[in-house]
């Protein structure tokens, strides 16, 4: 067999640098490029995290409705403007806009700013607290179907299933029709809609994150699967089921409005934006401002949940692609 040159590795790094000067092709073009890109991406990155003037605007007002809810339950709800006992209300009823009632007065001659803002004691706190349920209840039920793909997933997954058949707005009022119309039992009717639609969400998620290298890892390095699911899988499932909570509450105050309005909603003696707008409708032709004016509030209320919700998706790049 022929001894090979030592030289012969010299040979070819020289031929490839000959080339390299011939064609006059810079040496570092390709750091170049890379360098480019990652450069583009971090400006992406960057660009992703701000949440801009609109979503500053969207959490001012949130903000504000939580401040304002929270005075409400400190002060009880009371409400300024309200008729004493036994007093004439005939000129104060439906009177339009004034200086002493700046969005007017309803039928009981209650100032409706008063009305809207201390409805946002009840109505913040169905959402907030229904939607918290929903978040940990479902997103216990998800991570455990998404990561258990034996009985224990096909179980749970079937259970998620047969909620999501029930249309939402008919499980909820047959819960509070069958429970009582409180301010806890409708919450936790509102919480029970939510839990399978955040189940899913979580669900779909854990799938798509359980195959990746660093769970696969954890299981060779024989972590417990409490510790995969605890340290590996909810904080990368997180981000989703964050987005979804906050679009959950623009729907949950959606619908407890939608159940005043059926007759379905909190007790007469607690006050919601639903309520008003309940109370409102028999007089929509003569002082429609009853009515717009919470609905106005919510309109506001649930773009500004649904803005930071798209956002939050957007920061932490949430694909739905295995929904």
């Amino acid at each position: 067999m022929p001894e090979q040159s030592p030289d012969a590795g010299q040979d070819l790094v020289g031929a490839l640098a000959a080339d390299e000067a011939t064609h006059d092709v810079p040496p570092d073009a390709s750091t170049i490029m890379i360098a480019a890109v990652e450069a583009v991406d971090d400006a992406g990155t960057a660009k992703k995290k701000t949440i801009g003037v609109a979503g500053w605007l969207c959490v001012v007002w949130l903000v504000l409705l939580v401040a304002i809810a929270i005075t409400g339950a400190v002060t009880d709800q009371k409400i300024p403007g309200l008729p004493k006992p036994n007093q004439d209300v005939g000129d104060f009823k439906l009177a339009p806009f004034s200086s002493g009632h700046l969005l007017g007065t309803d039928s009981s001659g209650r100032d409706t700013l008063s009305l809207v803002a201390n409805g946002a004691y009840a109505s913040m706190t169905i959402g907030v607290f229904s939607v918290l349920i929903g978040f940990f209840v479902g997103g216990l039920f998800g991570i455990l179907a998404g990561y258990y793909k034996g009985k224990v997933g096909a179980v749970l997954g079937s259970t998620t299933d047969i909620f999501l058949a029930f249309p939402p707005l008919v499980l909820a009022i047959s819960i509070v029709t069958f429970m009582g119309n409180s301010l806890w039992w409708v919450t936790l009717a509102l919480a029970i809609v939510s839990i399978p639609v955040i189940a899913r969400i979580a669900r779909a998620s854990t799938l798509s994150w359980a195959e990746r290298e660093f769970v696969t890892a954890a299981r060779a390095q024989g972590a417990k699967h409490r510790r995969v699911m605890v340290r590996e899988l909810v904080p990368n499932v997180l981000p989703a089921m964050l987005s979804i909570a906050l679009l959950g509450m623009a729907v949950v105050i959606v619908a407890e409005a939608s159940l005043a309005i059926v007759g379905a909603g909190v007790s007469s003696d607690t006050i919601t934006w639903g309520s008003i707008i309940n109370g409102g409708r028999q007089d929509l032709t003569d002082a429609p401002y009853i009515v717009l004016i919470p609905s106005f509030v919510i309109f506001i209320t649930v773009m500004a949940l649904n803005y930071l919700g798209d956002a939050l998706r957007a920061k932490f790049d949430v694909r739905e692609s295995a929904l």
